[in-house]
């Protein structure tokens, strides 16, 4: 990526900013199941896929096949409460979420934050403390009910398997491995030191190491799924490595005085840096007055470089702009 482009228009946005999402779980194949607190929950195609495959697996502990779906449809049930304190808690900062993907590998958040540490730091911690919440909730439903006293029932063995895989998700979802939660946690922290692109290039690189260790556990115990978890991370983290990279160098453009982002306060850089969306001529909007120079298209809202939030262009006046890879919460 040799010029940070952004497009101008009215509409559009980061379409998530909790890691790098493949176009393969946000594509055609998903449809929506519900809709709850103005956030659309999907599920991708190929969950059925997987469902399947689960499905006909040995039923364990269970004397019916029909716990065993039970447990796999609470698994997701989890998840998607997990996805929520993600998209809740990006709400609860200003930020922007409506949108949750379930697919075979868990779920994915659709968040976009403010591009602060903290709130990126808050919306995403916010997952692993449901399940934290989740783990007493389970206790006492197993101890405070008669099924401690009949542990070898189906509907004990399901409510002590639930419990077990909550805790395992918790532990996984921890991991400081990128984009995981645990990966994603570290970035925010990092941030506080290194600044928003030098944070995301440090996960990522540990994140590679983390993708190497599932892709050794998968040689070792033959699992399909390691293999996949383990090609998505790294898929993701090359992604963000990329991404970093760019946000650096973007970092170091020059900046125009005077004017700052109504979202993140940080002042534009200067340079052609915005394309028209009409005949894809790029310009420097704030040279033109957000009017592009070739087919004098005028373009009511601006995009920011930096955050990638979408402002009136009359609102793009700030007092004390930020400077990019500064501390601000």
């Amino acid at each position: 990526m040799g010029r940070v482009s952004t497009t101008l228009g009215t509409t559009g946005g980061c379409a998530c900013a909790r890691g790098v999402v493949s176009t393969f779980v946000l594509g055609q194949g998903s449809f929506r199941l519900f809709r709850f607190a103005g956030i659309d929950v999907y599920l991708h195609w190929t969950w059925f896929l997987a469902a399947l495959w689960e499905f006909q697996r040995p039923i364990g502990t269970y004397r019916s096949a029909v716990w065993s779906a039970l447990e796999y449809l609470a698994l997701f049930g989890m998840v998607t409460l997990h996805e929520f304190g993600h998209a809740l808690a990006c709400r609860s900062t200003g930020g922007h979420a409506d949108r949750i993907v379930l697919w075979p590998l868990g779920g994915l958040a659709l968040v976009n934050p403010p591009q602060r540490p903290a709130a990126t730091l808050w919306s995403i911690a916010a997952g692993p403390l449901v399940n934290v919440a989740l783990l007493p909730t389970l206790a006492a439903v197993y101890y405070l009910t008669p099924l401690h006293l009949a542990p070898h029932g189906d509907t004990a063995s399901f409510v002590r398997a639930i419990a077990y895989i909550n805790g395992g998700l918790l532990i996984f979802n921890l991991l400081p491995s990128y984009p995981l939660d645990g990966g994603q946690i570290l970035r925010s922290l990092l941030w506080f030191v290194l600044g928003r692109a030098r944070s995301l290039l440090a996960a990522s690189v540990v994140g590679f190491a983390g993708a190497a260790g599932l892709a050794l556990l998968m040689l070792k115990t033959g699992s399909f799924w390691f293999g996949l978890l383990a090609a998505f991370m790294a898929f993701s983290c090359w992604r963000a490595f990329q991404n970093g990279r760019a946000m650096l160098r973007l970092e170091r453009l020059p900046r125009r005085t005077g004017v700052a982002c109504p979202s993140c306060g940080v002042a534009p850089p200067l340079g052609a840096l915005w394309k028209c969306g009409r005949c894809g001529t790029s310009f420097d909007t704030f040279e033109t007055g957000a009017t592009c120079p070739s087919c004098g298209a005028r373009f009511a809202a601006t995009r920011c470089a930096d955050c990638g939030a979408l402002s009136p262009f009359e609102q793009w006046t700030a007092p004390s702009p930020v400077v990019p890879g500064s501390v601000s919460v």
